[in-house]
This record gives C-alpha cells, sequence and structure tokens, in this order.
C-alpha cells in the first residue's frame, strides 16, 4: 500500500511513514514497520510522574517501571494482572527483617537506559530522593508504604527502611512513581536553582522501561522509539507516534479508516457504535475511578455535613447511569470500587429522595436553595454531558448549578493540595494499587495527594493509620469497613458511577492487558 498523508483537524498534517504498510480495510498489516499510530486529546504535557498534567500518566508509565511487578493470570482467552502475587522486576530478590521494617532488595543484572547507563542502588536512592524532595505523588506513596528511608548498600543492593510493618509496600514498588531514573543521565541537566532536572523531564525521560521519548512538538505529536537496551522481551512496535487530535469524533473517524491504530478515551457512545464496526476491536474492564462531584468540605455551603448529603439525595444516579454513561458502568456506593477487595456498599443511603434533599437544605438555612459553580473540564468525556444533567437534577431541590467549563490543566492545579480552591467540580480518580487501605488513603485520608475536597475528619484518619500499620488482616478489614461508613456519612463526593473502561483499537491489535491505572502498557502490544 502507499503512504498515506493525514489531516488532522487542528492539528496540522501526519505523514505516515513510508515504512508503514495498510491493508484494505485499515489494519496494521502483518510483517508491517513496527509503528502504531496513536490518537489522544494532546501531547503530554510533562514528563515527571510527581507532577502530573494531562497526558503526563498514560506515557510515563511506559518509560518507568518497577522493582517488582504484578504477576499475571489468563481468563477465558485474555491475560489480567493477578494483584495477589507480587514477583521481581527491576530488582530480581528481596530480603525482608524479622520485623517487617527493613527490605533489602537485590537489583537485575544488566538492566540499561536507552542511554546506555546500568541500573544501580544509586539510582533507586537518589529517584527516591527525588520524591521526598518534591513532597507530592512519590512522596505520597511513600507514607502511605510507611517508608522513611532509601539507601544504596552496594552496586546493586539498596535497602528501605519502614517505620511499621505495610501490607501495600511490595504493590506499591510496581508502580511508575517514585519512578527509577537514569541518575546519571538526569544530573548532567541539573543545576543548583533545579537540582532534580525537573525542567528537562518536561521535555525529555530517562527511565529503564521499554520506550524512551525521541522528540515532543507541544500540540502536535510525541514520538517515543523502544529501548534498545530494554532488559525485558523485545516491544514488537519500535516506535509509537503519539498524536494529538482534540476532536474524539475525529479520533473515531481516524481509527475506522485505518489512519491510526489506537485511541484514547473513546466515550461510550463512540464505543457502542464501534461494537458494531468490523473494522474496530473494542474491548472493555471494569473501572475502577468513580465519576463524581467534588464538594469542597472547607468551602461554604459545603462544610456543611447536612448540605452535602441533601446533594446527594438530590442527585437520580440511575438517570445519570442511563443518560450519561448509557446504561454501562456501575451505581457507586462506596469510595472503594467494586473491583478492589474490601468493598461493601452497606452504607450507600443515598438513593435519589428529592424531598429529603430539601428538607436537608432547610435545615441547614438554605430553605431556598443556593447559588454555585459547577466546574468541568475536558480531560474526561462524561465530564460535560454530568455537569449539564447535574444542573438540571438540582434544580428540582431549590439549587441554581451553573455549569463551567475550565482547561483540564486548570482544573488538576485548582484540585491539588497546595491550592484546592473550587467549591465544587468534577472529578476521576481512583487506585493505582488495588487495595483498599492505598485507595482510602489516596481519595480520602487528610493527607491524601487525590483528596481534592478538603475532606478532613481525625476519625477517619485513624482509622486509616490502623489499616497502614496493623499487620492483622482482620484489624485492616474491619478498619477498611468502618472508614467506608464514616467516609459516606459525611458524604464529600456526590457518588453517581463507576464508568467501565473501554480501548479502542485496529483489529489485529492484540495483547491489551488491563492495568489500575486504566493505560495500555505498548510493550504489551503486538500486530497479529
Amino acid at each position: 500500500m502507499k503512504r498515506r498523508d493525514l489531516m488532522l483537524a487542528g492539528a496540522g498534517t501526519l505523514a505516515l511513514p513510508a515504512y508503514l504498510s495498510l491493508t484494505s480495510s485499515g489494519a496494521l498489516a502483518q510483517g508491517a514497520g513496527r509503528t502504531l499510530l496513536l490518537a489522544a486529546p494532546g501531547t503530554p504535557e510533562g514528563f515527571d510522574g510527581d507532577a502530573l498534567r494531562p497526558g503526563t500518566q498514560e506515557t510515563v508509565v511506559q518509560v518507568y517501571e518497577g522493582l517488582t511487578r504484578y504477576g499475571r493470570t489468563e481468563r477465558n482467552g485474555r491475560t489480567y494482572l493477578n494483584p495477589e502475587v507480587v514477583e521481581g522486576h527491576l530488582a530480581e530478590k528481596w530480603a525482608v527483617s524479622s520485623d517487617g521494617l527493613k527490605y533489602v532488595f537485590t537489583l537485575r543484572q544488566g538492566v540499561k537506559s536507552a542511554y546506555g547507563n546500568e541500573l544501580t542502588a544509586a539510582d533507586v536512592e537518589w529517584s527516591w530522593a527525588k520524591s521526598f524532595a518534591q513532597r507530592r505523588t512519590g512522596n505520597f506513596i511513600a507514607n502511605v508504604s510507611n517508608v522513611t528511608g532509601v539507601k544504596a548498600l552496594s552496586q546493586r543492593e539498596v535497602e528501605f527502611t519502614l517505620n511499621a510493618p505495610s501490607s501495600i509496600f511490595l504493590s506499591a514498588l510496581t508502580l511508575y512513581v517514585p519512578g527509577i531514573y537514569d541518575s546519571t543521565e538526569v544530573k548532567k541537566h541539573a543545576t543548583a536553582e533545579d537540582p532534580w532536572g525537573l525542567r528537562w523531564m518536561e521535555t525529555n525521560t530517562a527511565g529503564f522501561g521499554a520506550y524512551h521519548l525521541q522528540s515532543v512538538r507541544s500540540g502536535e505529536q510525541a514520538v517515543f522509539v523502544a529501548n534498545p537496551n530494554y532488559f525485558g522481551r523485545k516491544p514488537h512496535f519500535e516506535r509509537i507516534i503519539y498524536r494529538a487530535v482534540p476532536s474524539g469524533a475525529s479520533r473515531m473517524t481516524l481509527l475506522r479508516s485505518g489512519q491510526v491504530h489506537w485511541i484514547d478515551r473513546p466515550t461510550v457512545q463512540q464505543v457502542l457504535d464501534m461494537q458494531r464496526d468490523r473494522r474496530v476491536k473494542v474491548e472493555d474492564q471494569a473501572g475502577r475511578a468513580m465519576a463524581s462531584v467534588r464538594m469542597n468540605c472547607a468551602m461554604r455551603p459545603f462544610d456543611d455535613v447536612r448540605v452535602r448529603r441533601a446533594m446527594n439525595y438530590a442527585v437520580n444516579k440511575d438517570a445519570i447511569k442511563q443518560g450519561v454513561m448509557l446504561g454501562t458502568g456501575e451505581i457507586a456506593r462506596s469510595i472503594i470500587p467494586p473491583i478492589v477487595g474490601g468493598y461493601d456498599p452497606s452504607f450507600f443511603v443515598y438513593d435519589h429522595n428529592p424531598e429529603r434533599a430539601r428538607a436537608l437544605l432547610a435545615e441547614a438555612g438554605f430553605p431556598n436553595g443556593f447559588e454555585v459553580e459547577l466546574l468541568f473540564s475536558n480531560i474526561w468525556w462524561w465530564e460535560e454531558p454530568m455537569a449539564v444533567q447535574l444542573a438540571d437534577q438540582l434544580k428540582a431541590v431549590g439549587i441554581n448549578c451553573k455549569p463551567q467549563r475550565i482547561t483540564g490543566s486548570d482544573l488538576r492545579a485548582r484540585g491539588a493540595p497546595a491550592r484546592q480552591d473550587m467549591a465544587l467540580f468534577t472529578f476521576e480518580d481512583g487506585p493505582i494499587v488495588l487495595d483498599p487501605v492505598y485507595t482510602i488513603s489516596l481519595l480520602a485520608r487528610s493527607t491524601g495527594v487525590s483528596n481534592r475536597a478538603k475532606y478532613n475528619n481525625p476519625a477517619f484518619d485513624a482509622l486509616v493509620d490502623r489499616a497502614r500499620t496493623n499487620p492483622d488482616k482482620a484489624v485492616q478489614a474491619a478498619a477498611v469497613k468502618e472508614a467506608q461508613r464514616v467516609w459516606m456519612e459525611d458524604a464529600p463526593w456526590i457518588c453517581t458511577v463507576y464508568p467501565q473502561t473501554f480501548e479502542a483499537m485496529a483489529p489485529n491489535v492484540a495483547g491489551w492487558v488491563p492495568h489500575p491505572d486504566e493505560h495500555e502498557r505498548w510493550v504489551d502490544l503486538k500486530a497479529g
């Protein structure tokens, strides 16, 4: 087949590589050049896993890999992660002290970055020191895992010190953050003002994973190439073109016509349409991140729990599931998603009840309701229809809710721990470790990095800490159960739906393995 030139709405012209061949149906041909064309809403705005911006998580998971990884299992012809099994990855083995407070990891030999530098214990120590210093996502991972220190003992041995036993520590090490960096390379770009090379990381990567950033042009595309020194199985795709296509409709059209091979975050309506199209393959998994509306517990009127409960009673969750999610997904009845162990829906009481909502508003001093802005962005496809439908439902109890779109970057920045200045806004957060203690620590503990609504209840924090530090599984389970009850009574979010996750790809792209962060791993994919 001849090379095609592809016009992308609002994103310029992309000439497909001459060596990339396409079948008449648009599918990637067997024996073709090893380039995967991927259409996403935009280009990544940075490559530091400790400073998540739009597109960051989707791509850093391809570059930075963990000391450990989950095992894998086969079900109905598909491969899934097995969170019950944690095995070595960048580390080949580890030893644990009798009190569970020290772990010594032996790094795998021959692990090299794309720059040719071999992984050492000093890289691990430097990488965790970076996250400690930034006091963001990686620092949260350290805190929730009880890690207080990381020290290189030799070229290949690194020691982790914990302040209490941790049930989630080994699982947390499967994550992309704290990323394990090629510190030899990053240090070349550090300065006195920027000792961790964060400015350089805005447009560069330096990991030991399967892929490496070759180039990025903001608003156009990022190009990734396979790490030629990768220690694992050689990736099928040698090159990934991550193209910015802001329009979801355009992304779907490009996939159907065979001009791209993977699209990011299709809507449910697009998924239902594409499931009937033989030119496209759609696969799915249960969601682990709630499509929620957050109420800032430190801002009026949401500092009153009666108002927060009223908002929950006012919203018809079944109507949201049908009208926004088109019948897919699962009604959210706990802060812990159904796919995570310890999920308990028994404390959910917020079935649609406008009369109860009006009574609570009157008790709180708002018999005639109030006015509030509902901020949403374009990060997730469901945000605008959700905001519109919520505004309509809230009118029935006297609340004049005005949907207002802001950029994804602004929504993330304004929901960050240091700011959190929005009263009412849409957001989707979920655990990237499939563990109930991690989940409640992340989303609702007062210091959780995804506690974007300033929820702060010392009793809840105490339950999280009990579950986090007690090695007794029964104590952990009881604390997790009680924490779900307290959180539901405090009602800091309007619970709606756990959306189902869908991936849409060319018919002969195979190998997708669902991950808890809901991002594919390019190293798993192949053209069959």
